[in-house]
């Protein structure tokens, strides 16, 4: 082969590379214009991996919070009891909400009283937990949290957490329940059960519950576990527009009434008596407000 043709065929084998390097490219260019998110997407999901992989157990809310875990073998425990106790005091009272009811069955009321009081956890009726308190009774736990209409993203404010039972109710529905509890014995004890249990959703402050948790607002879902006299301004400031609020309202000592309190579009607040309840007062501000209110 004469060097000229050495040459030529060297010419030949750069057009070629050229041309196969051209091309390579302009399908890429043509690629990206067609569809433009695939790099970005790819990156974003690496991305997203990469923060779930730090953090599994962060929420939408960007809190630590997580879903109920179940480990905790208080689960396991007498089911059947449990079953018998949504099936006899629960449905045949028309709580009907598919949500409430499984959490009915799945939260260990046991867990939640005194330990004298652990066979007698599945009547139907009140029990005392300490310093003048009381969980309230089944029906009365499934048919509140059934008024509320909770999502799966809701928030929810509890005032009154007591053992935490309510809290752990509405955790199983709700994203996040924030739950304040005046009498700091009961507020730390019901943080640690809660926490034993594996609810990670659930935030517990021992605090005067009359004026909320307003860095953690507004609620989609605001629930009163003690009878006051008057609904707190502070509560009602922080309850979304849409959003429900129950408490019972009431003397301490007289009668006392299940109210349903809703904020619509506007703002505009409007309430709804429902059924004749029994619960222990709440202390604290709204007591003295009440109290300036009669003189």
């Amino acid at each position: 082969m004469s060097l000229d043709g050495l040459g030529l065929t060297k010419k030949t084998v750069g057009i070629v590379v050229a041309a196969v390097v051209f091309l390579v490219l302009l399908s890429t260019f043509l690629t990206f214009r067609r569809f433009p998110g695939t790099v970005i997407s790819i990156a974003a999901e690496q991305q997203a991996g990469d923060a779930d992989a730090a953090e599994p157990n962060r929420q939408g809310k960007g809190r630590q919070g997580g879903r109920p875990t179940h480990k905790n073998p208080a689960f396991g425990q007498r089911k059947k009891e449990r079953n018998r106790m949504v099936a006899g005091q629960i449905e045949q009272r028309a709580v009907s909400d598919r949500d409430v009811l499984r959490a009915m069955r799945t939260v260990p009321r046991h867990s939640f009283v005194m330990k004298y009081d652990q066979r007698r956890a599945y009547r139907d009726h009140p029990l005392h937990i300490g310093l003048g308190q009381t969980i309230s009774q089944p029906y009365i736990v499934a048919y509140m949290t059934e008024v509320l209409k909770l999502e799966p993203n809701s928030t929810v404010l509890e005032i009154g957490t007591g053992s935490g039972y309510q809290a752990a109710v509405c955790a199983e529905i709700a994203e996040e329940v924030f739950t304040i509890e005046i009498l700091e014995k009961l507020a730390e004890s019901a943080k640690k059960r809660l926490a034993e249990l594996g609810y990670q959703n659930v935030y517990v402050k021992a605090a005067d519950g009359y004026f909320g948790w307003p860095e953690n607002g507004p609620f989609d879902a605001i629930i009163i576990t003690a009878a006051a006299g008057l609904i707190s301004p502070p509560l009602i400031e922080q309850l979304k527009p849409g959003g429900r609020m129950i408490l019972p309202l009431g003397s301490p000592f007289g009668a006392q009434t299940l109210v349903l309190v809703t904020k619509d579009a506007e703002g505009k607040v409007h309430t709804q008596r429902l059924l004749a309840v029994r619960f222990v007062p709440m202390t604290g501000k709204v007591a003295e407000e009440k109290g300036r209110r009669k003189k």
